[in-house]
């Protein structure tokens, strides 16, 4: 009851709550702050403000109640389920300034809708982000890479909004894995309106979780500070489509301080959507470009547990020739038919070599002999 307070008297993250709260215990750490014994003065302003009609003890039991009734639950880190990644953010140091970049503590406590325990739904998870205004390449791939970490067994985790977040979500549940929706309010106010039947999927399937408690508007800084969760509790994540200055970005800038994996799906250098990931591609070598499902899994996967083939186009007959064999092959004429001694003349290798090779492509079906010389098999001959 004294971290929901906690969580309500001070935006979560923040350093000065989570450090009293460490050193002394919630209950405490609230007596304090409710007596005014709080020596951040920015802190100590907003529980004023926040103090002055309202009872957070009560808000908390009110909260509980309502969670309750609404079929979710608090947890808090001395449960078994607590994800212990999330722990990392303890040590997480930002450059830059304002308060969002500085408090970015644990959380003190997380809501949670679904019957998915949190550590076992976080053990092997990756994190799915990008744009609202997503294009249908960005929808594509996202879907593509989602579908298929939700069949490898590994828990697709995002957002929620639209575009990027919503498709990583839908194509976890299509595969039937699980999938984490990390919400910037209460997990009973779904945001966006529009993703209300998608966020009650994820509650039967998966699961809803938040810092805030039921009822909390998404104000827009709660985006930001929610990031932080997404990027610590996760193995890595995978930025689809994200413009220079996006929420996706300012996720990655927390996923490379706490050195988890960091993939990056590159887009038309003409996209404006792409720009923030071309950015992170240029700007950190600790980013990794990924273009499909296998490449992710090679990122996140233990060593040696996932593997691909690097990339190449289509496979010839001729691509396994040996050098000689090769250069006989290009001498054979597209039309027509060649002599033995022309092919050596041509290909600049003695009858003899020539005469052994042409057995060797013929054995393959690479070339055929007609009374006139030797030829191309007709397949192998360009169209009139």
């Amino acid at each position: 009851m004294a971290r929901i307070a906690l969580n309500w008297l001070a935006e979560p993250g923040n350093r000065t709550v989570w450090t009293m709260t460490r050193s002394e215990g919630a209950p405490a750490a609230l007596d304090r702050l409710l007596s005014g014994d709080i020596p951040d003065p920015g802190l100590r302003a907003a529980v004023l403000a926040r103090t002055a009609g309202s009872d957070p003890r009560r808000l908390a039991e009110a909260a509980m109640r309502r969670a309750k009734r609404l079929g979710a639950r608090v947890v808090v880190p001395a449960d078994p389920e607590w994800p212990r990644r999330v722990e990392e953010l303890s040590t997480l140091e930002l450059d830059g300034g304002g308060r969002i970049g500085h408090d970015v503590r644990p959380p003190l406590c997380l809501w949670v809708r679904g019957a998915w325990p949190l550590d076992e739904t976080f053990h092997r998870s990756v994190a799915v982000v990008g744009a609202r205004a997503a294009t249908g390449y960005g929808v594509g791939v996202t879907t593509d890479i989602a579908y298929g970490l939700a069949e490898h067994g590994w828990t697709v985790v995002s957002g929620g909004a639209f575009g990027i977040d919503a498709a990583a979500h839908r194509a976890a549940l299509a595969a039937g894995g699980l999938t984490v929706a990390v919400l910037a309010c209460g997990v009973d106010r779904p945001y966006p309106v529009g993703n209300t039947a998608l966020f009650e999927r994820i509650a039967d399937a998966g699961l809803l979780i938040s810092e805030w408690p039921p009822g909390s508007d998404p104000l827009r800084h709660r985006f930001l500070i929610r990031n932080r969760v997404i990027a610590a509790a996760t193995i890595g994540t995978v930025v689809v489509e994200a413009a220079a200055r996006s929420g996706a970005v300012q996720t990655m800038g927390r996923v490379l301080a706490l050195r988890h994996r960091a993939m990056v799906v590159p887009g038309p250098v003409t996209s404006a959507l792409s720009a923030g990931c071309h950015r992170l591609l240029r700007a950190d070598p600790a980013t990794r470009l990924v273009t499909d499902l296998q490449q992710v899994l090679e990122e996140v996967g233990s060593i040696g547990e996932y593997y691909s083939d690097p990339p190449r186009g289509r496979v010839h007959d001729r691509d396994t020739l040996d050098e000689e064999s090769a250069l006989v092959l290009e001498a054979v004429p597209r039309r027509g038919s060649a002599s033995p001694d022309q092919l050596a003349s041509t290909a600049g290798l003695s009858l003899r070599t020539v005469l052994r090779r042409l057995s060797l492509l013929e054995m393959a079906g690479l070339v055929v002999r007609r009374d006139d010389g030797i030829a191309l098999p007709p397949r192998s001959r360009p169209p009139a």
